[in-house]
């Protein structure tokens, strides 16, 4: 055993690939000032802490949410070097700002890490801050993050193309969680949603400096494809036995609460909604309303049918009724069942209903979205005024992308340093391409 006292962003007495496990319990941003609570005990000793590399959010040492994240980038740059492929690292975390959240999700990003799991650690016992102050954070947050195998990396760095890619989230599912359960119910895996498995991948090939080749909705459809959906979760076809057998002694199956507060959480919970049942305007407006009182405050907030118009289909009553529609239909109402698509009674039960449209529609749809949020990025791109009071995060996002894929990284700056630093903190995907953009400006690139 070796015992050593250093800066984690420096490891060089460690060779590469030499170690098996990492548990790591970083600082959690400025929640707790380290150095300074340990001057009298470092007097005493004679041992003074090198606040140079101390990674906090601390005024008095000149240090914000970026110089955090670098800290921590270095340190995890180290771990990931240390750590044998295809081996694991656990890091305890607390903060309740989304911000230091995002810094420390980058930094692993950055580093390589791929987050496999986010669970919370009940330490029965709160501390004195937690038991005396209502809003604090009251359990610690245990991520689970692995290095992917060597094989992986090589096909994404040497030789990347589509294969690449699902080598990549072939492995992906084979780390995460089969199922968590809890009190004798089923909680669905957050990791092995559709929509994360893509964030995953995104984040993996912003790495090594590409853009997925392919949009949402094409991926979707070919995740269906290649692997088997159940319940809204993603698996390998080996997998599916074990799932269904705890599937089967487990009482219900919970999803996962889903909180509106910006544009792209609306859109997926607007999803799920009319999957389970497609809805009209009227039907679906006073529970949206409802749940948009926690929308982020420099996020600009679109009409619901603004939302509708834009990612989902109205049936009009032209056509045979939608596949999803009369299922629904002939399902839950006694007198529909067994009639023909056609029929006007299903019809005039069908009309005006949102639906969520079939993949090959569902591509369409979003390269006209596409289209539009670029439209209104180029307004953010000739804004002349100081700061951008209220913006749109998927304008940005999309923005950012296509100036990232057009090698426009000036563009990505100039945008970023016109929003507040809350806007651009508390999202993980702004920040990443910020960042890169930042990197290859500096590097000349």
């Amino acid at each position: 055993m070796c015992v050593s006292t250093q800066s984690a962003t420096d490891l060089r007495n460690i060779p590469d690939q030499s170690i098996d496990y990492i548990f790591v319990d970083p600082p959690f941003g400025g929640n707790l000032n380290y150095s300074e609570l340990n001057v009298l005990v470092e007097a005493w000793i004679g041992v003074r802490t090198a606040t140079e590399k101390e990674a906090i959010v601390n005024e008095s040492q000149s240090k914000g949410l970026n110089e955090y994240r670098r800290l921590m980038r270095q340190a995890f740059t180290e771990f990931y070097r240390v750590l044998k492929s295809n081996s694991w690292m656990t890091v305890e975390f607390h903060n309740s700002s989304n911000a230091v959240w995002n810094s420390i999700q980058e930094a692993l990003n950055d580093a390589g890490f791929v987050v496999a799991s986010v669970r919370t650690l009940d330490k029965k016992k709160g501390t004195t801050k937690q038991l005396s102050y209502a809003a604090t954070v009251k359990h610690d947050l245990m991520i689970s993050a692995y290095k992917p195998s060597e094989a992986v990396e090589r096909r994404m760095a040497t030789a990347f193309d589509v294969n690449a890619l699902w080598a990549f989230v072939d492995e992906h599912l084979s780390k995460l969680p089969l199922t968590h359960q809890a009190r004798g119910e089923l909680h669905t895996v957050a990791e092995r949603q559709p929509v994360l498995i893509f964030e995953r991948l995104v984040a993996h090939c912003l790495r090594f400096g590409v853009l997925v080749p392919m949009s949402a909705s094409e991926f979707y459809a070919q995740l269906a494809e290649r692997y088997r959906l159940l319940d809204g979760m993603v698996f390998l076809a080996h997998q599916v036995p074990a799932y269904t057998k705890q599937k089967g002694s487990s009482k219900s199956i919970v999803q996962l609460a889903l909180f509106v507060q910006d544009e792209e959480s609306a859109i997926r919970w607007l999803r799920r909604r009319l999957l389970d049942k497609p809805q009209t305007f009227q039907e679906l407006q006073p529970d949206f309303m409802r749940e948009v009182k926690t929308w982020r405050r420099f996020e600009a907030r679109p009409e619901l049918s603004a939302l509708l118009e834009a990612n989902f289909l109205r049936y009009e009553g032209k056509d045979e009724v939608p596949n999803q529609i009369h299922s629904y239909l002939s399902s839950n109402h006694k007198d529909l069942r067994g009639l023909d698509k056609a029929d006007p009674r299903l019809i005039a039960k069908a009309i005006d209903r949102w639906y969520v449209p079939d993949p090959n529609k569902a591509q369409d749809i979003e390269k006209k979205r596409e289209k539009a949020l670029l439209k209104e990025f180029e307004t953010y791109r000739s804004f002349t005024g100081r700061k951008l009071k209220e913006s749109r995060l998927e304008v940005l996002r999309a923005g950012f992308r296509a100036a990232w894929a057009a090698k426009d990284y000036q563009t990505i700056i100039d945008i970023a340093n016109k929003l507040p630093e809350e806007t651009l903190q508390e999202d993980e995907k702004l920040l990443t391409l910020y960042d890169l953009a930042l990197t290859r400006t500096e590097d000349g690139v």
